[in-house]
């Protein structure tokens, strides 16, 4: 028994290369596709798209889309899906809209009633699937059609019969939270840049781009807030214990039904702020609002690593996994290619995504 003891012990502290540990990250297939992807359109696009203002002009779908990617990712890691995201952004919009031009309430309070509405959607979810042992998958497909069905009316009830709600920009005129959801950041710092010569100028001397988005911070911070969560906290042990085998992190003392009730929240939550994002933007919402936008930050999350069966994935990759998407959305416009082989560009990116994780990983490492 004690031989027995020794080598299992032997085995578990043998050495493992560089190499190997690197393979066995789950952004190495996020990292290899934005390589890629940033050589190709290199070679084929304008060179534009990749000054300032090009960098702007992609990073900023590709941080709408990657805060639904990052819960997105995290709820994936804790083994469930939301495939509800995408129209919870066009009911939040609904709710936040109302809220600003019906209720005619400051935005403050309409940003926090559309969070809390976007937190109860969650729960809901997370109670429906927990209490009945129902797939998630199936659960929120049907919160899909619900919440985009509650959309169209509740757009048609608000607005006397349209589908599109406006007067956003009026309403929130002036209020100070303005700039936390929309506009740019750092515009003193991209002006200084010009000043410098860092960045391109228009011939009036003002610079091509005046700042940073602030979805591109909030992508940035929640981002960063995501992996030290997962990798620096019990919480984050929690996260991986829940998706990898449910039934020994409950034995372990894992709080896996809190855990997995947090993710759907937390799903729903950046949802809600994506169509506040949005929503202030443009300065309307419509019923077709984060219109496939749920398979589209499921598949960034693969690309970035998770795994379908829960239990293994990264924040970092579903930032890596938003970008490419990003790029390629934007950068067909920089080039002679029909901007149509963007969806075919979605269903192939994740069939490698996949192919990948649960194949070429599990044979380069010898993962089990």
């Amino acid at each position: 028994m004690k031989s027995d003891n020794a080598a299992l012990a032997d085995e578990r502290l043998k050495p493992v290369s560089a190499i190997t540990r690197l393979l066995r990250r789950p952004e190495l297939g996020a990292v290899a596709g934005l390589v890629v992807v940033v050589l190709f359109f290199m070679i084929t696009a304008d060179p534009v798209m990749f000054s300032a203002a090009g960098l702007i002009n992609f990073m900023t779908p590709a941080a709408q889309l990657g805060i639904l990617a990052l819960g997105a990712a995290l709820l994936m890691i804790g083994g469930e899906f939301d495939l509800s995201v995408g129209s919870m952004v066009a009911f939040a919009g609904l709710v936040f809209g109302a809220a600003l031009t019906v209720l005619n309430l400051p935005l403050g309070a309409a940003v926090l009633l559309t969070l809390m509405v976007g937190l109860a959607l969650g729960w809901v979810n997370a109670q429906i699937v927990l209490r009945t042992g129902l797939p998630s998958f199936i659960v929120t497909l049907a919160f899909l059609f619900i919440l985009r069905g509650l959309s169209l009316v509740g757009l048609k009830w608000a607005t006397g019969g349209s589908t599109q709600m406006r007067g956003i920009d009026e309403a929130v005129e002036g209020h100070m939270f303005v700039g936390m959801f929309s506009g740019n950041a750092f515009e003193g710092a991209f002006a200084w840049m010009a000043r410098e010569g860092w960045i391109a100028t228009f011939a009036s001397g003002e610079p091509t781009v005046t700042g940073l988005p602030v979805e591109i911070v909030w992508f940035v911070v929640l981002t960063l807030v995501a992996t030290w969560v997962l990798l620096r906290t019990p919480a984050g042990n929690w996260i991986f214990a829940a998706g990898g085998d449910p039934k020994a992190a409950t034995n372990s003392g894992v709080p896996v039904k809190r855990v997995k009730v947090s993710l759907f929240m937390l799903a729903a939550a950046c949802a809600a702020l994506v169509a506040v994002i949005t929503v202030l933007s443009s300065g309307s919402t419509d019923a077709r609002r984060g219109f496939q936008k749920e398979f589209e930050a499921i598949i960034a999350a693969v690309i970035g690593g998770c795994l379908l069966t829960g239990g293994y994935g990264s924040a970092i990759g579903a930032f890596l996994g938003s970008i490419i998407f990003g790029i390629v959305m934007i950068g067909l416009t920089y080039t002679n290619i029909d901007q149509d082989w963007y969806l075919v560009f979605l269903g192939g990116m994740l069939l490698v995504a996949v192919l990948f994780n649960n194949i070429i990983r599990k044979r380069v490492t010898g993962e089990r």
